[in-house]
């Protein structure tokens, strides 16, 4: 008896698939349960239900790894594809982005609104509501790991790579105007001193700000050094 291997995000997702390649009723489909579904960390390395099945009381099916001119020879049609390899996913970033996120700022005790558009890059989100500074977290960690996440389930599953940006009450646009400001004095101090300064430890976008900052500066320069988290920027004379 040929069997086929098809897999669903339910048992009865799968059995449908099966009756749909094999031709015949929901009802007629013989199931077993190869592999169990399993949900990963919010969605991540998720699994779907994997089950062997075959048509109930018919002994003589078709192989399925017989080729298309045989099956249409004997059958008069083409013998549908299974596909066991990982399929592409379909649904959009946005859709993605934001059913992810619908689901996991709740369980930080956030009720957010969720605004994304999209750009020549990717996506981008904002969040507002209620609480956002749980969002925002300190000094913005809470934020990129939100980012982080978000980046990760949009780009599950597909071809290419679609950037993520995730921000709420304007803060990146505000942190980066601080940090501006603070490379300015950080730089007068090197420069007044004639010392080296090394300032606390920042995420890659933090540490970019201050780098493109100084960059055209004639009489400083800046250098990363350490690992993360705790990497650092250097400002010491040119």
């Amino acid at each position: 008896m040929a069997k086929i291997e098809v897999v669903g995000k339910t048992i009865e997702e799968a059995r449908l698939k099966a009756a749909e390649i094999l031709g015949i009723s929901a009802d007629d489909v013989m199931y077993e349960i190869l592999e169990n579904a399993k949900s990963g960390f919010f969605g991540i390395n998720a699994k779907p239900y994997k089950i062997a099945a075959w048509q109930e009381g018919f002994e003589e099916v078709e192989e399925v790894k017989e080729t298309k001119k045989e099956v249409k020879k004997e059958t008069k049609k083409e013998e549908p594809v299974v596909k066991t390899e990982k399929t592409v996913d379909n649904a959009s970033a946005k859709e993605k982005a934001e059913e992810f996120l619908g689901k996991v700022l709740p369980l930080m005790g956030v009720q957010a609104n969720i605004e994304t558009k999209e750009t020549e890059e990717g996506i981008s989100i904002n969040l507002s509501g209620e609480g956002m500074g749980l969002v925002i977290g300190r000094r913005g960690e809470t934020l990129d790991a939100v980012q982080y996440l978000t980046s990760i389930i949009v780009n599950k599953g597909v071809d290419g790579y679609t950037k993520v940006t995730v921000d709420t009450e304007n803060y990146r646009e505000k942190r980066a105007e601080t940090l501006e400001r603070l490379a300015d004095k950080v730089a007068e101090k090197v420069i007044r001193n004639g010392r080296n300064m090394t300032l606390e430890p920042m995420n890659p976008f933090e540490r970019r700000v201050i780098h493109a900052r100084l960059q055209s500066n004639e009489k400083v320069t800046t250098i990363s050094v350490g690992e993360d988290p705790n990497r650092r920027v250097v400002v010491k004379l040119k």
